[in-house]
């Protein structure tokens, strides 16, 4: 098998391989359908209002992420995540019900949003470490390259399938199809073999487990400089369900169906980049850096195409550079980062990577609503290079780096930051003997 498809040699992975796709295809059409109805149909084209839509969907993960992230390294992962897969399919048809029904109002699509948001929070941490115990260690970082070209293979379907079903017979019944699809995990997870999962260490009940996560996550600088760089990309670039909506609808005078291939376009990028990421044994945090940075060149390019054409192969690099980021910020924490607090640090850099929209999406939408979605973009595209740059400096002066070039030899470029895996072993031995003295504690 090729290496890039490796992981699925094992079955229980390629159980939740094919039914997360067929639930990812799911949520992309909703997210898609419920812009639309939101900007088209209950709003005059607001860009405000998608962006407190978007904005109540991903609040409740700053609230809640740092729980999800205990109950993640306490619990069965794999009945948690049935639990949270029943939760989003019944808020799905919920909302189809009433859009169906013609008593849809925005206040009903804020509240959905709000709740979806609040099981979507206790989901995400489960999800990036339930992956762990599906393959070998050797395989991780395989695994979450291919769970990262899932997630893009269905925003590659999904996008242009929700647009032209949103044109043939509405938003709601895209909301119920959503809700079927999450019933294509519940199966994968109810047909694995319990026997061949490798389950990853449980955290005793103590005292401060929460402040245990923080306490690692501080002392751990190459982490810390992943949340900053995601964070701030995700914050004012990763916005293109609102971005796109704009500038398909107010720059361009499109419809529906041009808005779904938008999505679909710039899955194309984000697709050939999970599959790049998972041929790659060990991404770094270069790698962040380095993509965060052709992230902001991508999307400046993309804010100044002229026609919906040009602007639909814009979105191809676009896609490429935020899934090349996401995905090494994603393999890089879970391959560095002790199993035994692996949750509550995942649901951390969750909390950094989702919880950041509801701070960015309302001051995008304002920009885009004031001076135009070329600027939403843009602002994306300066705050990228700018976090970029600054945590290329910051990473050279306190980690020792040096560069090599070698002209013979591979790897051609060199990069080497020696001060790194002692900071490592130091904060590993400090949470050892803090688990220690809590397991002392408790007896």
């Amino acid at each position: 098998m090729s290496p890039t498809f490796s992981s699925l040699k094992f079955r229980n992975y390629r159980l939740w391989f094919a039914g997360a796709l067929v639930a990812n295809v799911g949520t992309w059409m909703q997210r898609v359908a419920q812009d639309w109805l939101v900007l088209t149909q209950l709003t005059d084209e607001s860009g405000v209002a998608v962006g407190i839509t978007t904005a109540l969907q991903f609040a409740p993960v700053l609230l809640l992420s740092p729980y999800a992230g205990l109950l993640a390294d306490r619990v069965d992962r794999r009945k948690l995540l049935m639990a949270t897969q029943v939760g989003q399919g019944v808020l799905a048809a919920g909302l189809g019900v009433l859009v169906l029904s013609g008593h849809a109002q925005l206040w009903h699509v804020y509240l959905f949003a709000l709740m979806l948001g609040c099981v979507t929070a206790i989901d995400g941490p489960v999800r990036q470490t339930f992956v762990a115990e599906l393959v070998p260690a050797s395989k991780l970082a395989n695994a979450v390259g291919l769970n990262s070209a899932s997630f893009n293979a269905a925003r590659l379907i999904g996008p242009g399938v929700a647009g032209l079903l949103i044109a043939a017979v509405g938003t709601g019944w895209v909301f119920l199809i959503n809700a079927v699809t999450f019933f294509a995990t519940i199966l994968a997870l109810t047909r694995m073999r319990t026997s061949e999962l490798s389950p990853m260490p449980t955290a005793v009940r103590a005292k401060g487990q929460l402040r245990e996560g923080i306490a690692y996550v501080r002392g751990r600088s190459d982490i810390l400089v992943i949340m900053v760089v995601v964070g701030v990309v995700s914050t004012f670039g990763l916005n293109f369900q609102l971005t796109s909506a704009m500038m398909a609808r107010t720059e361009f005078g499109r419809g529906a169906q041009e808005y779904g291939i938008l999505g679909s376009v710039l899955a194309i990028g984000s697709l050939t980049g999970a599959l790049l990421a998972a041929r790659r044994e060990r991404p770094r945090v270069r790698l962040v850096i380095g993509a965060a940075f052709g992230f902001g060149i991508a999307t400046g390019v993309m804010a100044l195409m002229p026609t919906y054409l040009s602007f639909v192969i814009a979105c191809i690099p676009v896609g490429l550079a935020s899934l090349t980021m996401m995905t090494a910020a994603n393999a890089t924490i879970q391959l560095s980062t002790d199993p035994a607090v692996r949750g509550r640090v995942m649901a951390l850099y969750m909390m950094v990577f989702l919880g950041a929209t509801p701070i960015g999406s309302p001051i995008v939408g304002w920009i885009g609503e004031t001076y135009g979605p070329r600027w939403a973009i843009g602002i994306g595209s300066i705050s990228a290079l700018l976090v970029a740059t600054g945590a290329a400096l910051w990473a050279w002066k306190k980690w020792d780096v040096t560069v090599r070039y070698h002209v013979r030899t591979r790897p051609h470029l060199e990069v080497l930051y020696p001060t790194l895996p002692a900071r490592r072993a130091e904060t590993a031995a400090r949470l050892g003997a803090q688990e220690a003295a809590d397991r002392q504690t408790a007896a």
